[in-house]
Parts: structure tokens; sequence; C-alpha cells
């Protein structure tokens, strides 16, 4: 299928790695043009050049952390004029809840809702008056820490999804459309990590610990990450102008509800 968005402009953050870089292989693929950022400028510009070596796209590497003014105003300068956005990045560490204070609650409301809400602000206006726009946000699809351990990510994404949801109402209307993908266990670099901090937490080999991942995936397995990529990049898709406001669930067919 070809998704009618040859020629367009990306803005993907935390987009070097993991599925981010799933994102951004499948944009360009597509013949999209890319801004690729990350924390690691090996990474980033790793991942600019085989991506544009292998689709033939323009790549543009920023580095820094996508949570900052200082790399948003980069972002911008890279293209002022983005066509899809995707609002992404690592949460803080899981964490005993009697041990976050007051200023970690502050940062990572700061960092995960606040800021991305802050780069939708700067780009919506002229997505609407362009008529054409597609922002994607990456949350949570399962509070799923291992016990006692918690994401103090969870209720600032959910705060995020929900504003976004508001602002698709309006949005919509000029072409814009904003969804969030809800991602569970994918087989990225991040649930490695996962596997290394139950080993440590609980005592468990890293075999055992990635046992347990993927027994909680009702497929039983992980998700493999260009699913992920490809998902995203129909949401972006020119067919997907009537999908908006949507929180899409990719688990494995772990949730148990009905809706």
């Amino acid at each position: 299928m070809d998704l009618g968005i040859g020629g367009r402009s990306a803005v993907l953050m935390a987009s070097s790695r993991g599925l981010g870089r799933a994102c951004a292989e499948s944009l360009a693929r597509e013949g999209v043009h890319l801004v690729i950022n990350g924390r690691t400028r090996a990474d980033v510009e790793r991942t600019c050049d085989e991506l544009h070596r292998t689709f033939g796209v323009t790549t543009t590497p920023i580095v820094g952390d996508a949570t900052t003014a200082r790399v948003h105003d980069e972002l911008l300068a890279a293209c002022p004029e983005p066509d899809i956005v995707l609002l992404n990045g690592e949460g803080p560490p899981p964490s005993a809840f009697s041990d976050i204070d007051a200023d970690m609650w502050a940062d990572t409301l700061q960092r995960t809702m606040v800021s991305p809400l802050l780069f939708v602000q700067r780009v919506i206006d002229g997505m609407q008056q362009r008529r054409f726009g597609r922002i994607i946000a990456v949350s949570s699809a399962m509070v799923k820490s291992p016990n006692p351990l918690m994401s103090m990510s969870h209720g600032p994404r959910l705060g995020l999804t929900g504003v976004l949801k508001g602002l698709s109402k309006s949005a919509v209307a000029h072409n814009v459309t904003i969804n969030t993908l809800l991602p569970e266990r994918f087989d990225t670099g991040r649930q490695q990590q996962m596997a290394e901090l139950v080993m440590r937490h609980r005592g468990i080999t890293y075999d055992e610990a990635r046992a347990e991942q993927v027994a909680s995936i009702k497929a039983g397995r992980l998700g493999r990450p260009e699913e992920f990529g490809d998902t995203f990049a129909f949401v972006c898709s020119a067919q997907a102008g009537y999908m908006s406001g949507q929180s899409i669930q990719l688990d494995g067919g772990s949730y148990d509800g009905v809706f």
C-alpha cells in the first residue's frame, strides 16, 4: 500500500534506537524525510547514515535530550514545518514508591508531559494552516513494573494522553490527527534493561526474567519493533485521516477488556 506521505517531513524524538528507530525506518521506506534525535551521537549518526543509504531520504541528526527547550529549538531549526511529529522518550527508571520525593515527581512531570505539550504548541498551528499533520505520542499500555517498584511516568503519560485527546477534537477538522500508541513489551534494549533490573531485585537469572516477560503476553512472544514501526507509519498515512484521538494498543492481545 502506498501510504501517500512520500516527500513529507518528520521530526522524530528519541528515534535513534528501539521503537523510535523502528518508526524512523518505516517512514523512510515510504520516502519521508527525517529529523533523527537521540542522546548518543554515535547512535544518531549511525541511524541517519543507514536510513539515508538504504532509502535515499534526507536524514538530519539532532543530538540531545528532547525534553529540553534547546533541543526543541534545534529540531525546529532543522525542520521548521514538520508534517509528522513523534513524541517519544525513555521514562525514568522504576523506583520504590516511598523513595520518590517531590523533586523527582516534578522532574518526571516536566519531562514526560509538559515538554511534549510545549513542542506540540509550536507546530500545531502550522499543521492546521497547511491542512496536514500527524502527531503521535508513545505511551504505556499497562501499569506493569516489577513489584514493589513503580514507574513515575505512568501518571504524567496518562495526563499527556488526556490533553492530546482533547486537542484532537478541534485539530482533526484541519486534517491534523493526534493519536497515541500504547506498546506492551517489544523486543528492544528497554526490555533487556528491565530484565536486568528484575534480576537484581529478585535474584533470578536473566533467562528467567526474560521468560517472565514472554509469559506476560497473550501472544506468547515479545513484539517485533518493525510491527510497531509499521503501525506508526500507517497512523501517519494519508489513509488514516479519519482516525484521531485514539489510544491504540499493541500488546499481543493481552488487554482483557472489550473497549
